[in-house]
């Protein structure tokens, strides 16, 4: 009843995912139906139609393919396409499609539905079978814009309690213990019977790493050469891969080229983080690879840039114990049926994710504040931007301005100990000051930073700078006020203690508030965006 139920609504996903499928059907090799559902407006009579000529088809797909383990075949009739995948010697998934419907369209969603189907079939009753069905169409492209990245990574810094969502591929040959070590990380458990995956399994799975919370779907991707022209389906979108081999098989480690090569064939995202995982450390009397000899691999394959290997985690103070390579391509030695380095496979791969994730999230947001700038010298000639903070030792927004290229050329520097100023030919204008000295009157906008982690009420001394700063502006520019907590709750107390918008509005100043979380320099970025694009719309209004 269990498993009935688990057919019933994984065939009821599907169906609702592929509208050019009209029913499904899992038969034994007597041609009688084990599972099957089809949508209400479908006959019965298809059914039994389906069930009367699906023996010779079965057969022929046998002969047709010697290993009798996978095949698939495909039938037009005059209404419908049908198309059939072999789950084992003796049982068929059989999709029954619309007479236009795209056998290549549908192909990959059905091979998924197959390889979930022998998972139901072969389920224990404690075994968990994930049973949504993923829409591959948008799956990944996380780098389309900064807005989709920033649905994946909400923090700047690895360690300061982010949330991550990753899709991550496995890749390798047969038997070198793809879906063990998927198994072991997800459910902490081992099957010794070996079954092949049928062409793609998906497991998600939630856990902990580094103080962050990591959700990941994993890619368990079979490795049918028949398969390949499929597989560049479920690479899409796949921000890391791991290539997986079989110490103890010289084949499956020499064929780890093979998947590298083929993964770069198929994805355009040229950065992908890899790690090559060297599986069965506990057959080390049958081991045939040697450490060296993976690491070398590793190095070999990427050389165009490295991997930190010295981290501020307190887990991976030095990286150089995962056999980390200097690119980013690591390596790692694992045993999915003790269990061994499973865990940190899965967190050095987060790690290197979450640090490329930074790198292009941040180039995006540079290249925003960059066009956000020319905006406003186009059309007001000039821009003035003032920032204050209490230490002179720690100044985000100038550090983040002086680090984007193209805002022209220096025309004139002031580096004094209170004071900094940047002139650059094209009318672009920053100063520096620190609280106790600075002048405000000819800025377009202006960005204060206050610091109150360990604070519970504001300084007073805070809402005299602010209000001195409103009225020394001109009317019409922005003052946006990031205030660096690690509270939310204190946060929203803080804000509700300045009470200057009335102050703000009377002297047609602009005034804005962002919360700076700990170190975060995406927040920081956001401030500045944020003020520039204020600054801009003024600059239309007026």
């Amino acid at each position: 009843m269990v498993k009935k139920k688990l057919f019933e609504n994984l065939f009821n996903n599907f169906l609702n995912q592929n509208t050019e499928v009209e029913a499904l059907i899992v038969s034994d090799e007597e041609g009688l139906v084990i599972a099957g559902e089809k949508r209400l407006d479908i006959d019965i009579e298809i059914v039994s139609f389906l069930t009367a000529v699906i023996n010779p088809i079965i057969e022929r797909v046998r002969e047709e393919f010697s290993f009798k383990k996978f095949g698939t075949a495909s039938i037009d009739t005059e209404e419908h396409r049908l198309l059939f995948i072999l789950i084992n010697e003796a049982t068929t998934l059989s999709l029954v499609m619309k007479s236009m419907g795209s056998i290549d369209d549908i192909a990959p969603y059905a091979y998924f539905l197959a390889e979930k189907t022998a998972q139901i079939l072969d389920a224990d009753e404690t075994e968990l079978v994930e049973i949504d069905i993923p829409d591959f169409k948008f799956a990944g492209g996380i780098f389309d814009s900064t807005e989709r990245i920033k649905n994946i990574i909400y923090q700047s810094k690895v360690e300061q309690g982010g949330v991550y969502r990753f899709k991550f591929i496995v890749l390798g040959d047969h038997e070198v213990g793809k879906t063990s070590i998927i198994r072991r990380f997800v459910e902490n458990s081992f099957l010794d019977k070996y079954r092949a995956t049928i062409g793609l399994n998906i497991l998600s799975h939630d856990f902990e790493a580094f103080g962050n919370k990591i959700s990941i779907m994993l890619w368990d991707i079979g490795a049918q050469k028949f398969f390949k022209r499929y597989r560049k389906t479920y690479y899409n979108g796949a921000q890391a891969a791991f290539i997986v081999f079989d110490l103890t098989n010289r084949e499956s480690f020499n064929n780890v080229t093979y998947w590298h090569n083929e993964l770069k064939e198929f994805i355009e995202y040229i950065d992908l983080p890899i790690i090559i995982v060297g599986n069965k450390t506990d057959l080390a009397e049958q081991r045939v690879v040697t450490q060296e000899e993976g690491i070398q691999l590793a190095t070999d394959l990427s050389k165009l840039s490295g991997l930190v290997e010295s981290t501020t985690l307190s887990d991976y103070s030095d990286l150089s114990n995962l056999s980390a390579s200097q690119t980013k391509i690591s390596y790692i030695e694992t045993s999915a049926k003790t269990g061994n380095r499973v865990q940190d496979a899965f967190n050095l791969i987060s790690y290197n994710f979450i640090l490329v994730c930074e790198e292009k999230e941040q180039q995006l947001l540079k290249e925003k504040i960059l066009d956000e700038i020319n905006s406003i010298i186009d059309i007001n000639k000039s821009l003035t931007l003032t920032f204050l903070n209490s230490s002179e030792l720690w100044n985000p927004t100038l550090r983040i301005l002086s680090e984007i290229d193209g805002l022209g050329k220096l025309s004139e520097i002031k580096d004094k100990k209170k004071q900094k100023q940047y002139e650059y030919n094209s009318g672009l204008v920053l100063k520096s000051f620190i609280f106790d000295s600075y002048k405000v009157v000819d800025s377009d906008g202006v960005v204060c930073i206050f610091d109150a982690r360990e604070r519970k009420s504001i300084d007073e001394n805070w809402i005299n700078i602010l209000s001195d700063i409103i009225n020394n502006l001109k009317k019409n520019k922005v003052l946006s006020v990031g205030i660096r907590v690690s509270d939310e709750k204190i946060w929203s107390k803080l804000i509700e203690s300045f009470k200057l918008d009335e102050e703000a509005e009377e002297r047609l100043v602009s005034l804005l508030f962002f919360r700076i979380q700990n170190d975060s320099l995406l927040d920081v970025y956001e401030l500045l965006s944020a003020t520039l694009n204020t600054i801009k719309n003024l600059s239309f209004s007026y």
